[in-house]
């Protein structure tokens, strides 16, 4: 089976995986094409802020871009441009470890998520992406945390 035939097999499994079961409050599927045929290179996903957190609420939009070398490399995984976090760069690209040096091919979208939302309120601020965030986190936490909660009110619940 060519690589793509690999990336495109493992995903269609992972997909079946999620919709038998998945976290509480958590989104993850394919985009639809034009035609309504399903990309499984491209996954919409939404990341719920975990209760008790200044994320609560929030229900936070990431695509993961597949590439036809998964899952012997990681997704690339993007909130909107723009999005407020420490370990977030200003286009939206993820920084976390388990997306990068600490990748093995048997992390799966579930774990990937799971990951980003424990990232959410546990940021790693020697791996800062945007000088802003990481200068409040260390700072002026009063200030990075309000900037927290206004987010997570532009992101409600979409159900």
């Amino acid at each position: 089976m060519a690589s793509g035939g690999v990336a495109r097999a493992r995903l269609a499994e992972e997909r079946k995986s999620w919709r038998r079961s998945h976290p509480h409050g958590f989104v993850a599927k394919p985009a639809t094409l034009p035609d309504g045929s399903v990309n499984l290179m491209l996954w919409n996903c939404v990341v719920p802020g975990k209760q008790g957190t200044d994320w609560e609420g929030g229900h936070f939009p990431l695509t993961l871009h597949f590439t036809e070398d998964y899952p012997s490399r990681p997704p690339d995984c993007k909130f909107p441009a723009g999005f407020f976090h420490v370990n977030v760069y200003q286009t939206g690209s993820v920084c976390l470890s388990i997306l990068g040096s600490a990748w093995k091919p048997s992390i799966t979208v579930r774990q990937i998520l799971i990951g980003i939302q424990d990232l959410l309120d546990n940021p790693n601020p020697d791996s800062s992406a945007q000088n802003l965030c990481y200068k409040l986190f260390i700072e002026d936490m009063p200030e990075y945390k309000s900037r927290v909660r206004q987010q997570a009110k532009r992101y409600p619940s979409l159900v």
